[in-house]
């Protein structure tokens, strides 16, 4: 693997997790201050139905108003990787009509999850990923999968290491080169988190493997610490730990924090050429944002709903 840590800042897994609507041009705003403080791996828009995430309907016209700046970084080599969520055709061919570069695809360990997170059984998941990797082959963008319930899940369905190595076969054998370990019940303590992750990276070293965690705030930190010694130079954040988890049955369990990943990457002496003045602009519009249109869903603990993509 790359020794060059990949910081994925999710905006659009932060954001989705919030009832109520926030405007576009405050979406599109803070895309603008995150690219401005350096991040350049944005999982920043979702082509799904409006019905199932009504907060991310509006993904064109964010994008659309960051266009500019995209050209622009572009033009200066400084282009970021923009991450698009599809479930289907229907949302790949939406999002190859945007700058998204990027196809993210939500594809669990758990036959319930997937169920009833998109609507599919396991069998059309992965066709459906087949046929992904091929759309993203033809229009010159990527695929990559969130692996899903990889530490886990509430639901009793099966779960080991052996298992999770399997689905890391099957996807790999679909062509998928790029996967992110899901914690998504945020159940997972330390010790599973990198058992198994060193796991995968042994069995499947030409992959690009990541982790997106779920922690409460005072477990981020170590989290990472611990991961990055076992190898992994990818990590899903969204700054304030905004969104979260529905089946963690715990509040406070939120997005693993920007704060805690960037805090314990550079105690590690990783630089991550973030600017720290508009980093802190934008951690202050995801506050804002937190306090506007998401507070009561956090503390009704009902910011996410299990059949949005996680």
């Amino acid at each position: 693997m790359s020794e060059t840590v990949k910081l994925i800042e999710c905006p659009r897994d932060a954001l989705q997790s919030c009832r109520q609507q926030i405007p576009t041009a405050e979406k599109a705003a803070l895309l603008l201050k995150l690219l401005e403080a350096g991040f350049r791996h944005l999982d920043c828009a979702s082509f799904v139905s409006s019905q199932a995430v009504p907060q991310m309907a509006d993904s064109e016209a964010v994008l659309e108003r960051i266009a500019p700046t995209l050209r622009e970084l572009e033009a200066q080599g400084d282009a970021p990787e923009l991450i698009g969520i599809v479930l289907n055709r229907r949302g790949a061919e939406r999002a190859r009509r945007t700058p998204i570069q990027i196809l993210g695809f939500p594809y669990s360990m758990s036959p319930r999850f997937q169920w009833q997170n998109a609507r599919q059984t396991p069998e059309q998941a992965l066709a459906i990923t087949v046929e992904l990797q091929k759309i993203a082959a033809d229009t010159g963008r990527k695929l990559m999968v969130y692996l899903s319930m990889a530490f886990g899940n509430p639901f009793g369905d099966a779960d080991s290491t052996e298992l999770m190595l399997k689905e890391l076969e099957r996807l790999q054998t679909a062509g998928v080169r790029e996967i992110a370990l899901a914690d998504t019940a945020g159940r997972a303590d330390i010790e599973l988190i990198t058992e198994r992750f060193i796991s995968a990276r042994e069995h499947f070293p030409e992959l690009e493997l990541g982790l997106h965690l779920h922690s409460r705030p005072e477990q981020a930190g170590e989290k990472i610490r611990r991961a990055y010694a076992a190898g992994c130079r990818r990590f899903d954040c969204a700054l304030g730990g905004l969104g979260g988890c529905p089946f963690a049955g715990d509040r406070l369990v939120g997005n693993l924090a920007t704060e805690a990943a960037i805090e314990a990457l550079q105690e590690a002496g990783v630089d991550l050429s973030l600017r720290a003045q508009a980093l802190s602009q934008a951690r202050a519009s995801v506050e804002r944002i937190r306090a506007r249109y998401c507070q009561k869903d956090e503390e009704n603990q009902g910011f996410m709903n299990t059949k949005k993509p996680a």
